[in-house]
């Protein structure tokens, strides 16, 4: 089983990986690459602004409804609504 390793030892290990290629430009450059791509934040597509969620809200209310017939799961609902389950 690895041996798992501390905040403190991991960054040690970095530092130490990177000293071994501190000489190569091609193998620094791919490093940076992938340390760029690691640390990238994407935006929160959920996130929006109150007056967005209002917008949509009431655009909802336009559309059309589905209900549950008495006795009807969700798993028959959602089937019923064309949902692949």
């Amino acid at each position: 089983m690895p041996h798992k390793m501390s905040t403190a030892q991991l960054t040690s290990e970095i530092f130490r990986q990177m000293s071994l290629i501190a000489e190569d430009e091609g193998k620094l450059k791919r490093a940076l690459k992938a340390l760029k791509r690691i640390t990238a934040t994407k935006p929160d597509p959920t996130l929006m602004t109150e007056e967005d969620f209002v917008e949509r809200v009431k655009n909802a209310e336009k559309g059309p409804r589905a209900t549950m017939q008495p006795n009807e799961n969700l798993t028959d609902f959602l089937k019923r609504q064309g949902y692949a389950i």
